[in-house]
């Protein structure tokens, strides 16, 4: 068992730097926009908001995705080797949590790197 808590862990971790890794590069992309937010006013608060949304959403989704396709793949499991699979709606409810969770957690320090960012200088950059 606590193998299996070690690999998920593990494997938390990787998927969460990933996510960093694509939020950092998604605000490289949107420099401009960010800077139009700010130059009209928008507060780092909103700007933070933002990415922290948009990380819970994508990660959340991930998360449903994972979760039916794990349940997918039990009962494949179940009609080919005739096993008893039972899923606790709490395995289901904790998974999505945890990857809620890991995607606000990775994605602080993008969403701080972009409500940091000086409106002037984004505005120049192409």
């Amino acid at each position: 068992m606590w193998a299996a808590i070690l690999i998920a862990s593990v494997s938390l971790i990787v998927g969460g730097i990933g996510i960093m890794n694509v939020l950092l590069i998604t605000i490289n992309e949107r420099i401009r926009e960010i800077g139009v937010r700010r130059a009209v006013g928008s507060k780092r608060i909103h700007i933070r908001l933002q990415f922290l949304l948009e990380s819970a959403l994508l990660t959340s989704v991930g998360g449903i995705t994972g979760v039916m396709l794990g349940i997918i793949g039990a009962k494949n499991i179940d009609k080919i080797f005739l096993l008893p699979i039972k899923i606790q709606i709490w395995a289901v409810l904790i998974s999505i949590i945890f990857s809620s969770i890991i995607g606000l957690i990775f994605e602080i320090y993008p969403s701080i790197k972009a409500s940091n960012l000086n409106p002037i200088e984004t505005l120049r950059s192409e």
